[in-house]
């Protein structure tokens, strides 16, 4: 059997817009209630944005909708109209919207309905959870184990090194050099609250780096319990190597 990812039949392609079916089940909930349950959920995949869902509005729960007197204007899409969502004493104003005259090439974009995903309580794809934005099916994530020479530099100090790094690569993102705890100078690393959610590798903890005089807010970070994708960087610490002093990479400063 072929592991090769097929990518699903568009439901409509243009220049810049394609909508593209899932066949994961896509749930949304707000204030204790289900507000949408699709099995036919699609991926808006917009230049210059995340991938968005579109749910079929036969799927979402209008009961639970106001219609609002809000609208915006897409130049790729059309102009929207929006909906206020209201579960007993709880509101997320006009956070779902829809295109009921869609631009010309977007016409199938009418029988579906757009949330806001942060407005949200929750989303699942089948039954678990997905923070920060949807998972593309065809964004990559793998960590190889590496021999590689790593240096991290910040007010002339050297706070890591390493030639056993993780090397975490990741679709349309740079490379991430993960450090083992005891190649790290932990003495100049400060905890702080920050916390970052990211829907292929969990939720990441940070560290300020103090040396030399120099201090840097939350350019290293952790994955205390990541998701599968990630699990082989578990207790390991990665610098923000574009924010720095030197960042090197066998002997070449990246």
């Amino acid at each position: 059997m072929s592991d090769i990812i097929t990518r699903h039949d568009p439901v409509f392609k243009t220049d810049t817009l394609e909508l593209v079916p899932t066949p994961k089940r896509v749930r949304v909930r707000f204030g204790g209630a289900t507000v949408a349950d699709s099995r036919s959920a699609t991926l808006l995949y917009e230049k210059g944005h995340l991938p968005l869902y579109y749910l079929p509005k036969h799927n979402v729960d209008m009961s639970l909708l106001q219609a609002t007197d809000h609208h915006t204007h897409c130049p790729r899409k059309g102009d929207a109209s929006y909906w206020t969502v209201s579960v007993d004493d709880r509101q997320a104003e006009n956070a779902v919207w829809s295109y009921p005259d869609p631009l010309d090439g977007a016409e199938p974009l009418a029988d579906y309905m757009a949330f806001d995903w942060h407005a949200m309580d929750t989303w699942f794809e089948e039954d678990d959870p997905v923070f920060a934005h949807p998972r593309d099916p065809y964004h990559r994530v793998d960590v190889a184990t590496s021999s590689r020479h790593v240096k991290a530099v910040v007010g002339g100090v050297t706070v890591a090194e390493s030639e056993r790094p993780m090397i975490l690569f990741e679709t349309g993102l740079p490379p991430r050099y993960y450090l083992p705890v005891t190649d790290v100078g932990l003495e100049h690393l400060t905890p702080t609250s920050t916390v970052t959610r990211c829907p292929y590798k969990g939720n990441a903890n940070y560290y300020s780096v103090n040396a030399g005089g120099t201090t840097l807010d939350d350019v290293v970070w952790y994955y205390q319990t990541p998701l599968p994708e990630a699990l082989r960087v578990t207790g390991y610490l990665c610098f923000y190597s574009e924010k720095l002093d030197a960042f090197y990479v066998d002997g070449e400063q990246i």
